[in-house]
């Protein structure tokens, strides 16, 4: 895979796989955080900081769901890069439909933002990315912090009222996001660019191990936690609603299909269906993303026409206890 290495672009650099055939993901460098707190070097600030996203990256789709939950729309700026990602990383190509110019330095290339950041950065060149537009800097390019930041850091701008990480529930929405993150979040990573049979065989028993127990535990309520939305369920959706159209095929988790599951696919459409949540599917940009973007994977670049799914269809969810945040429901996209 490519990266920046001493600030310069270099391609092959590094292996994504173990000596067992087995998918690494890599650790990311920028890690300060937004705080509400006078003392913070990063303070939340409407319209100081910016998102740079992908909609095909179900990393970045976290926090473009956090923004529009929250009603940070008018707080942080958001550009797109294209889906589709060459050798020269993530781009930016505005005359393609959902794809943005970087509207604040006219890069051709997100990793120019990196170097603008770093100089010396030796690191992948990832999304999304949280850009302070005061001190023309990278705050971090985490997904789960930038998340956990829109969500907890930015009450005085936000503008609407929800708690997607509630005191009292805080311990147990940590400890769903540990538990889907390795067999499904990135379960399906490991799958997918497994290089040996056993690494790809583990990685597949233990995503629909990991699937087969929420869709058990959502039988008898509507969300992960319990009752309400939270960030777990943010953190589930994105791989949930991708899993049919690209997972199943591109990356061989064949077992079973989401919309086959008792309640996985009716708590799909539920999230799906929640104000400020559709808006930020692009499954255009999805599909183009995985089937092209990937040519060890796929290297015909085709992208697969199906499977069709009803996202909007009725999903009788409300029949549990627990509903979508009020405030949401009343102040949809």
């Amino acid at each position: 895979m490519n990266r920046l290495v001493d600030g310069e672009w270099r391609t092959e650099t590094y292996e994504a796989t173990n000596d067992n055939g087995e998918f690494e993901r890599q650790t990311t460098p920028f890690r300060e955080w937004v705080r509400d707190d006078p003392d913070a070097r990063f303070q939340p600030e409407s319209g100081r900081y910016h998102l740079y996203v992908c909609y095909a990256c179900p990393w970045a789709h976290r926090t473009l769901l956090a923004r529009s939950l929250n009603g940070l729309e008018d707080a942080i700026s958001v550009d797109y890069v294209d889906p589709f990602r060459a050798e020269g990383g993530w781009q930016f190509t505005p005359d393609k439909e959902g794809c943005t110019e970087d509207s604040l330095y006219g890069s051709d290339y997100l990793r120019e933002l990196y170097v603008e950041a770093d100089p010396n950065a030796s690191c992948r060149v990832t999304v999304p990315v949280l850009w302070d537009k005061k001190e023309e800097t990278i705050v971090n390019n985490e997904s789960e912090e930038i998340l956990r930041m829109l969500d907890t850091e930015f009450d005085d701008v936000a503008e609407r009222s929800i708690d997607l990480y509630p005191e009292g529930s805080q311990e147990e929405i940590d400890q769903i996001i540990e538990d889907i993150y390795e067999p499904i979040n990135n379960g399906v990573y490991r799958a997918g660019f497994a290089e040996s049979q056993t690494a790809y065989d583990m990685a597949v028993t233990e995503l629909f191990d990991a699937l087969d127990h929420w869709d058990n535990v959502l039988a008898d309520q509507r969300y992960l936690a319990g009752d309400r939305l939270t960030e777990a369920d943010i953190c589930l959706f994105t791989t949930l609603v991708r899993f049919d159209q690209v997972y199943h095929t591109h990356f061989m988790c064949n077992k079973q299909f989401i919309h086959q599951y008792d309640n996985l696919w009716p708590y799909l459409r539920d999230i799906y269906q929640t104000p400020g949540v559709a808006d930020t599917v692009r499954m255009d940009h999805i599909k183009e993303h995985y089937y092209t973007t990937h040519p060890d994977v796929t290297p015909t670049r085709i992208i697969a026409a199906g499977p069709e799914l009803g996202f909007e269809a009725a999903h009788n969810r409300d029949e549990l206890a627990g509903e979508p945040p009020s405030s949401l429901l009343s102040a949809g996209e």
